[in-house]
C-alpha cells in the first residue's frame, strides 16, 4: 500500500485535497493508498515522543508504525518560505533513524501560490532523504500557482492532472 504523506498540520490544506485527488489516481489504477496527515500527530510530539522520549508517545507511536510499514511513499509538499513546512522536517527526525526510510521509494509532489511550484522546498526534501537512504523518483511535478489551477476543491489543469498520473505510474513501477 501506498503512503500518501501530507507536508503540512495545516487545517483544511491546499495539500489535502491534492492528496485526494491522487489517491483517486491511484484508486483507478488499481493501487491502494493510505493518507497520513500530519495534522493528526499529538501536539506534543516535539516534547513527548523525540529524542530522549522515543517510544513513550503511544499516539505517535501508532503513526510512526504505519509509517515504518510502507515501502513506497508519496509526500505532498506545500512550499512554505521558500522551503517546506517545519513540521514535515520535524516528523522525519522522528522516525528511527535510518531504517523508516532506508531503501524506500518516493515520489514527490511540490505545490505553491507563487509561480516556483514548490521546486525549492522538493529539492531540499530530496537531499535530506537521499542522506537517509531514499530512493527518490525524478519525476517531482511542481504545482505552480495552484489556487488558480483548481475548481470545486479539484486540479483542473490538464498538465498537471497528467503529470500525477504519470508519476502514479512510474512509482508503482519503481
Amino acid at each position: 500500500m501506498i503512503k500518501i504523506i501530507l507536508g503540512t498540520n495545516r487545517k483544511n490544506s491546499v495539500s489535502k485535497l491534492i492528496a485526494l485527488q491522487y489517491q483517486q489516481i491511484l484508486s483507478e489504477k488499481g493501487q491502494a493508498s493510505e493518507i497520513l496527515e500530519l495534522e493528526e500527530l499529538p501536539n506534543d510530539f516535539i516534547e513527548t515522543a523525540l529524542y530522549e522520549n522515543n517510544g513513550k508517545n503511544e499516539s505517535y507511536n501508532r503513526f510512526h508504525q504505519k509509517v515504518a510499514e510502507g515501502q513506497k511513499f508519496i509526500f505532498i509538499v506545500p512550499e512554505y518560505n521558500g522551503s517546506f513546512p517545519g513540521i514535515l522536517k520535524t516528523f522525519i527526525d522522528g522516525m528511527t533513524y535510518p531504517n523508516s526510510f532506508r531503501y524506500k521509494k518516493a515520489a514527490l509532489v511540490g505545490l505553491s501560490s507563487g509561480i516556483g511550484g514548490g521546486g525549492i522546498a522538493l529539492s531540499h526534501l530530496t537531499d535530506i532523504f537521499h542522506y537517509l537512504g531514499m530512493h527518490v523518483l525524478a519525476l517531482k511535478p511542481k504545482l505552480a500557482k495552484i489556487e488558480q489551477n483548481m475548481s470545486d476543491n479539484l486540479l483542473t489543469n490538464k498538465l498537471y492532472i497528467e503529470l500525477l498520473q504519470t508519476q502514479a505510474e512510474m512509482l508503482m513501477e519503481f
